[in-house]
């Protein structure tokens, strides 16, 4: 697959865009559901809610909803809500734009720490994350799903 992005934008989210969200969502997320032995959150998520809930952005190619970033800023951090792109997207570096335009935001918003938590079974995330930069500082159990907690520091 091409790593080209030069057709690739990042934009706020509007209203407009959830039902585009949440089909991104299902097709990236879905090949987890039988690993996981239930749908993963974000598919039960209503993205319209999301949107004016969160700190949202689309990530758009032609006009086609490719990616997704949703932050939310704590009292002492910024945590990485959720991130996704499209599964026939994946490979040309997207992923990592998207998680970039996290860590600009988080130092823009005057946070230094940004943090997120994942489905321990999702192993491919935690070693993507981990090869991003990401340290794991916890893991818990949060209603019987085992969950890894991880940070990155921006200073």
């Amino acid at each position: 697959m091409s790593k080209d992005t030069s057709g690739v934008t990042i934009r706020n989210a509007v209203a407009a865009d959830a039902a585009g969200i949440s089909a991104l969502m299902v097709a990236a997320y879905s090949p987890y559901e039988s690993r996981l032995g239930a749908p993963p959150p974000p598919l039960g998520a209503d993205y319209a809610e999301e949107i004016t809930l969160y700190q949202a952005w689309v990530m758009d190619e032609a006009g086609a909803i490719i990616g997704a970033l949703f932050l939310n800023a704590a009292e002492d951090h910024m945590l990485l809500v959720n991130v996704a792109v499209s599964l026939d997207q994946q490979g040309r570096g997207l992923g990592r734009m998207l998680i970039e335009k996290a860590e600009q935001e988080t130092r823009a918003q005057g946070f230094d720490d940004l943090r997120l938590f994942t489905h321990a079974k999702m192993t491919e995330n935690v070693a993507l994350y981990t090869r991003l930069g990401w340290r794991e500082y916890d893991r818990q159990d949060h209603a019987g799903v085992p969950r890894v907690f991880m940070r990155k520091s921006l200073t």
